[in-house]
């Protein structure tokens, strides 16, 4: 097995923070938009990018959720062991919103497919973008692209991106493993 650094530390603040203006030029004051972490590993992401607006942007006051997918995805009992659920955290008013849904990787597009079906349960949103780390090209199984993205990468299907976060494993990487 091998291990490429597809992104350093540096790299990813770098995206982290045009991510955020790409937000800003897009939403303005974001009074009507909600940023929504797909769980579990999209969290890291809203979370950072919530910080950055806040802090370095001054965009005061931005909704942030967490969406559970788990037992809405399509292969939910395809598996012989048991999926454990993440928590779903929504405290606010989804209806006639713009949601983004923030998540590390774009691989199949079954997740935000997923995403699409839960989101409905907490309302009717006037419009969903999707903000992903990496778009993995050439892996989709739906017809869904990212609105947003960090980083394209061309990975064949052995290969995987692992993305690791700072708060969860103790550095800001992004890296292509083959086995």
């Amino acid at each position: 097995m091998s291990q490429k650094v597809l992104l350093n530390s540096k790299e990813v603040t770098i995206i982290l923070h045009r991510l955020a203006c790409q937000l800003i030029e897009k939403h303005l004051d974001f009074s009507d938009t909600i940023l929504v972490g797909i769980q579990p590993r999209g969290v890291f992401l809203a979370e950072r990018l919530k910080q950055i607006l806040e802090d370095e942007y001054k965009v005061p006051e931005i909704s942030l959720g967490y969406l559970d997918i788990t037992f809405f995805r399509d292969d939910f009992r395809r598996t012989d062991k048991p999926l454990e659920a993440n928590k779903t955290q929504i405290n606010f008013i989804v209806e006639d919103k713009k949601v983004i849904f923030i998540d590390d990787v774009l691989f199949t597009g079954r997740s935000i497919r997923s995403a699409l079906t839960a989101i409905q349960s907490f309302g009717r949103p006037s419009e969903i973008e999707l903000l992903v780390l990496i778009d993995r090209r050439f892996s989709r199984n739906l017809p869904i692209q990212p609105d947003y993205r960090g980083r394209q990468v061309d990975a064949i299907n052995d290969e995987k991106v692992k993305v690791s976060w700072k708060e969860n494993d103790s550095e800001d990487a992004v890296y292509l493993i083959t086995n």
